[in-house]
């Protein structure tokens, strides 16, 4: 099972920066507009380190790494005196209209080998080819936003519900962030032996994990042995149930095929019925109907519900479905979170055609991971997004 353990924290000092004007969404879903935005609202906002810029040239990881070293030795990051917990708090609205609030624990979880247990992925991953996060992990020496853990460990959730030290704050969207610092030995010790007593499955950041796998091999063979600080890589872990979790569907857009074609093929395997113009309510009617939803390039949609024997043996996912139905058709996907993004992106020629699937269910998830198995690449969109900056694990 995983080692979890606390760690000695950076954090932002509240007396000299107001958290809401240096904290910022995660760096793969910012555009060059949000960066400029962002890194106006304050010389020392996150984006400054977590997102070099390629106009900086090939130095931008070093300067990263200056930056943020000059923000500790200017006082507007400090770091805790001895290891914590992070308590991570939300308090949202859903999409169903429904007020809901999550807490997890952000630590230090063990960096595991493939296949080696204890750590699991949830999904088939694309591959990247660039290596952005591992320069930037090589040149800060720095865990700048957690990979998202879902903890098979039942009542974690009742371990984190005394709240720990207030250590700020930020409303954003709609979304109230919380962090509080735990460093009560008792509950530390509590919480650590809790998450490693089961596996711990990848939500959200794989791709982060792989890269811990990699800097930690690095770091192995750099210093003759055990990586120290490597070892571990910063981890927010929440407990996989319900009630801890909302989980949006990640839609489909196909090109190098046709439009027509690709709706007349699908067909075989969905009952299709028309459903006019395609707008965002249709996440939530997709999910009501029991179908998905085919959007053509004039941003109108067909229904298309599931035809039973078509998918027998197949699993109780959208992903799987249209994987099993598209298998020897000749196709390219890519994939897109918000319908409406989806209808631009089909509008403006950017795909032939777009597919809106439904969420994928938490009996769904706790499926995979009890029976570690894999679900299609980009399944699961877990919301609220983390905020970045809130705590930073140095190494």
């Amino acid at each position: 099972m995983p080692r979890f353990e606390p760690f000695r924290a950076l954090r932002y000092n509240l007396e000299r920066v107001e958290l809401d004007q240096v904290a910022a969404p995660p760096y793969d879903v910012l555009s060059e507009a949000d960066l400029d935005q962002l890194g106006r609202r304050h010389r020392a906002n996150v984006v400054h380190i977590d997102v070099p810029r390629e106009r900086d040239g090939d130095e931008r990881y070093a300067l990263a790494a200056t930056t943020l070293r000059r923000m500790v030795d200017d006082g507007l990051m400090v770091q805790d005196a001895s290891p914590s917990f992070t308590l991570y708090r939300m308090r949202f609205i859903d999409e169903a209209g429904r007020t809901r609030e999550t807490v997890g624990v952000i630590g230090g979880l063990e960096v595991v080998d493939v296949g080696a247990g204890g750590v699991l992925p949830h999904e088939r991953t694309t591959p990247k080819a660039k290596t952005d996060r591992l320069d930037l992990t090589r040149a800060t020496r720095a865990n700048l936003s957690p990979v998202w853990g879902l903890s098979l460990a039942a009542g974690l959730t009742d371990l984190l519900e005394v709240p720990g030290e207030p250590m700020g704050a930020v409303v954003v969207e709609g979304v109230d962030h919380r962090v509080e610092r735990l460093s009560d030995p008792e509950r530390v010790a509590a919480i650590a032996a809790h998450v490693g007593s089961q596996p711990v499955l990848i939500a959200d950041g794989h791709h982060r994990y792989a890269i811990s796998r990699t800097y930690r091999d690095e770091q192995r063979t750099a210093l003759g042995g055990d990586a120290g600080a490597a070892e571990l890589t910063m981890t927010y872990v929440a407990e996989l149930v319900e009630s801890q979790l909302s989980v949006d569907a990640i839609h489909r857009l196909y090109s190098q095929t046709d439009s027509g074609v690709l709706l007349a093929h699908l067909t075989h395997f969905f009952e299709p019925m028309p459903a006019g113009t395609v707008v965002a309510g249709f996440a939530r009617e997709a999910v009501e109907r029991g179908a998905l939803c085919f959007v053509d390039g004039l941003g109108q949609g067909t229904w298309l519900t599931p035809r039973p024997a078509e998918f027998v043996d197949v699993r109780d996912l959208d992903g799987a479905r249209l994987e099993h139905a598209l298998e020897g058709f000749p196709h390219d996907v890519t994939y897109q979170h918000g319908v409406q993004n989806v209808v631009d992106i089909v509008s403006a020629n950017g795909a032939a055609a777009g597919v809106i699937i439904r969420p994928v269910s938490i009996t769904e998830i706790q499926r995979t991971a009890h029976e570690r198995l894999l679900m299609p690449p980009k399944s699961t969109f877990f919301t609220p997004k983390l905020r970045t900056g809130l705590v930073i694990r140095p190494m």
